[in-house]
């Protein structure tokens, strides 16, 4: 599993992951998108059942599950429409299998707020806001794709041009596409 860790600029992101991962590689300073290319690093998950098990059954290796971890440069308000580093975030947001938001709850006269103001709902609110955007952006873009190939009879194409509206209806509540439920 591959998990990417997002929120605004100065949050503490590339500091939770040093410490998840035990390692420096994440540069951390005190000014807003020091991480422009994402840090990766891989950390075990412990699981005492695995320990159990291989009492019993005896491999010649034992292997924990792994989580590989994504440290995502900062989202500003209006990535979506190429403020900050625009949407060079999204293509390591979308190879990720989990996202986990860092939010700064915190004041401290020594740590720059990009916004200027420690708000964490509005925060949150702000990194939705951009990621529903980012999501509506790639739901147009392979809505036109699949309507062309719907028209060559296609059921499969047909039926991703169903999913797509509902996911842009669904959007257009402004709820994310997490909260969306689909039927097989």
């Amino acid at each position: 599993m591959e998990a990417g860790i997002v929120g605004l600029p100065n949050v503490g992101k590339s500091t939770l992951f040093n410490a998840l991962t035990s390692s420096k590689a994440a540069q951390s300073a005190n000014y807003p998108f020091c991480t422009i290319e994402p840090n990766e690093g891989v950390v075990s998950v412990p699981d005492d059942r695995l320990r159990r098990i291989s009492q019993y059954i005896v491999p010649k290796k034992l292997v924990p599950a792994a989580l590989k971890l994504v440290d995502i440069a900062g989202i500003v308000k209006g990535a979506s429409e190429g403020q900050g580093l625009g949407n060079k975030f999204l293509t390591h947001i979308r190879e990720v299998d989990a996202i986990l938001q860092v939010v700064r709850c915190f004041e401290d006269p020594d740590v720059i707020h990009v916004t200027g103001k420690v708000n964490p709902v509005s925060d949150i609110e702000t990194i939705e806001i951009e990621l529903m955007l980012a999501d509506i952006q790639t739901l147009e873009n392979s809505l036109s794709k699949a309507e062309r190939t719907a028209k060559s009879g296609d059921k499969e194409a047909k039926l991703r041009v169903e999913v797509i509206r509902k996911c842009l209806a669904h959007l257009a509540t402004d709820e994310p596409l997490r909260k969306l439920e689909l039927d097989e």
